[in-house]
C-alpha cells in the first residue's frame, strides 16, 4: 500500500533491455535506504515495483512487457527522473490517500498554466474512464495523492502548490506528455456498482 505522498525522485542510472522485459536502476537517497531489502516494494511514478538487487544506493527493478506498455515506465531514459514512494508500513499516517500502485490508464498532458504561486495541470483521459472523474475527487497522477479541480468532457486539472513542484516531477511535464493515472479505489467500488444495479433494473 501506498499514501501518494512521494518522497523524492530519483534519477535512472541504467538500463537494460532484453526482449519484451526491462532492467532499470535507479539511485535513491540515502535517506530512504533504511531497512530495504530485495523484494520490497517501491512506487514508480505510482506504479509498485518490486526490488531485485541492491549496490549500495543503486537499486534495480525488472520491469514485464504488461508494464512498460500499460504505464509511462517504458518511456524513461537514463537520466530521467522518476517519483519515488516506498511502500507504507503500519501506523505510517497516511497524509494522501490510500493507493495501491496499480495503474489504471495513462493520461495526457493538454495544457499546463503557471502563475507565481501556482500551477495548474490539464489531462485527456481515455472515454470509457471519464465516469470515475469527479471534480473534488482524489486522483493518484505519477504517484502522487492529488484533489480533481474542474472537469469537462473527458478532461479535468488539478491544482499544484510549490511544494508538490519541488518535491516531485509533475513540475517539468508539459503537453503531450503521458501521465500514469490510479483512481480512488472507493471511488472506483461506488461508481461500477451503481452501474451494475441500474444494470440489473433495466434488465
Amino acid at each position: 500500500m501506498f499514501t501518494g505522498i512521494v518522497q523524492g525522485t530519483a534519477i535512472v542510472t541504467n538500463i537494460i533491455e532484453k526482449e519484451n522485459f526491462r532492467t532499470h536502476t535507479i539511485e535513491l537517497d540515502e535517506s530512504l535506504l533504511e531497512g530495504l531489502q530485495t523484494g520490497a516494494s517501491i512506487a514508480h511514478n505510482g506504479c509498485c515495483l518490486t526490488v531485485t538487487n541492491i549496490n549500495g544506493n543503486l537499486i534495480s527493478f525488472d520491469l514485464m512487457q504488461e508494464t512498460l506498455q500499460l504505464t509511462n515506465l517504458g518511456e524513461l531514459k537514463v537520466g530521467s527522473p522518476v517519483n519515488i514512494e516506498r511502500a507504507a508500513r503500519f501506523g505510517d499516517e497516511i497524509g494522501g490517500h490510500q493507493m495501491s500502485g496499480h495503474i489504471l490508464f495513462t493520461a495526457k498532458v493538454t495544457e499546463v498554466i503557471k502563475t507565481e504561486n501556482n500551477c495548474q495541470i490539464w489531462f485527456a483521459i481515455p472515454e470509457q474512464f471519464k465516469r470515475f472523474i469527479f471534480s473534488k475527487g482524489y486522483i493518484g497522477i505519477d504517484g502522487i495523492s492529488l484533489t480533481i479541480g474542474d472537469v469537462k468532457d473527458s478532461t479535468f486539472n488539478v491544482n499544484l502548490i510549490p511544494e508538490t513542484l519541488q518535491r516531485t516531477n509533475i513540475g517539468n511535464r508539459k503537453p503531450g506528455d503521458r501521465i500514469n493515472i490510479e483512481i480512488d479505489s472507493q471511488t472506483q467500488a461506488i461508481v461500477e456498482t451503481v452501474e451494475r444495479v441500474m444494470a440489473q433494473r433495466k434488465g
